[in-house]
C-alpha cells in the first residue's frame, strides 16, 4: 500500500481502483455482482472499493466475516476509512493482522486483493435510513466521508448527488481512478471538474462543509 495525498482535501494511505458492478434488483432486494481485481488485472494495486447494501446477508458483519465472504486466501486485507484522522484502519485475518472491525451501513470500505474474484452479494438498502455526514469538527477531521452509494438511489451522479445532499452543504465528491491511483474530484463550482456517473457497489469520498443528516432519495 502507498501513501498518497487527497489533493486539496486529505493525507491518507491507500492504493486504490474501482473496478465494475452488475446488479438485478427487486424492489429494494438487490444482489451485487462485483468484480474485485487483483494487481496488475484491472488494478494497479489489488485494492477496490466495496459499498455492501445496508441490510446485508446473514452473517456478513465484520471485516472477517467479509474476507471469509469473498474467499479468505483471495484477500490481503479489508480497509475502513476513519474520518475522524482521515487514515485507514486495516485487518488483514493473519496473525497480528489488527481488529475485524464492524461493517457499518452507508459506509464503504476497500478490499485488498491478492486473485481476481467475482464476489457476489446480496442484500436490501433502507429507504428511510439517515447516514451523517460530517463536516469538519463535526466528527470528520477534514470534512471527508466514505459513502457506500446505494443501490436506488435516484442520484445518477456526482452532482446529482450533491444536489440530494443539498448543493451548499457540499464541497465535493471524489472518485477513484485505477490507472493511476488517485482520486477525480468534482465539486460542481467553476472550473470543477466533469460530473462522473455513480455505480451501486462503489463507494465514494463525499467533503462536507456542513453535517448533515442524509437519507438519499430513491426510486
Amino acid at each position: 500500500m502507498t501513501k498518497r495525498t487527497f489533493v486539496g482535501v486529505m493525507a491518507v494511505t491507500l492504493a486504490a481502483a474501482l473496478t465494475g458492478s452488475a446488479l438485478v434488483a427487486s424492489n429494494m432486494g438487490f444482489k451485487i455482482n462485483r468484480t474485485l481485481s487483483a494487481a496488475g488485472a484491472g488494478s494497479n494495486s489489488g485494492t477496490n472499493t466495496l459499498a455492501l447494501p445496508d441490510n446485508r446477508q446473514s452473517g456478513l458483519n465484520t471485516a472477517e466475516d467479509l474476507m471469509r465472504d469473498i474467499t479468505f486466501a483471495n484477500v490481503s486485507n479489508v480497509q475502513k476509512f476513519l474520518a475522524a484522522s482521515d487514515t485507514l484502519q486495516t485487518y488483514t485475518g493473519r496473525k497480528n493482522g489488527g481488529t475485524a472491525f464492524a461493517l457499518n451501513a452507508g459506509e464503504g470500505n476497500f478490499v485488498k486483493m491478492l486473485t481476481s474474484t467475482a464476489y457476489i452479494a446480496v442484500g436490501s438498502d433502507n429507504p428511510t435510513l439517515a447516514y451523517t455526514l460530517s463536516a469538519a469538527g463535526g466528527g470528520s477531521n477534514s470534512g471527508t466521508n466514505f459513502f457506500a452509494y446505494n443501490y436506488h438511489q435516484t442520484a445518477a451522479d456526482a452532482e446529482g448527488l450533491m444536489r440530494d445532499i443539498g448543493f451548499a452543504n457540499v464541497s465535493n465528491v471524489q472518485k477513484f481512478l485505477a490507472a493511476s491511483d488517485t482520486l477525480q474530484t468534482y465539486t460542481g463550482r467553476k472550473n470543477g471538474g466533469t460530473s462522473f456517473p455513480l455505480s451501486p457497489g462503489e463507494a465514494y469520498f463525499v467533503k462536507m462543509l456542513t453535517t448533515v443528516a442524509y437519507t438519499p432519495s430513491h426510486y
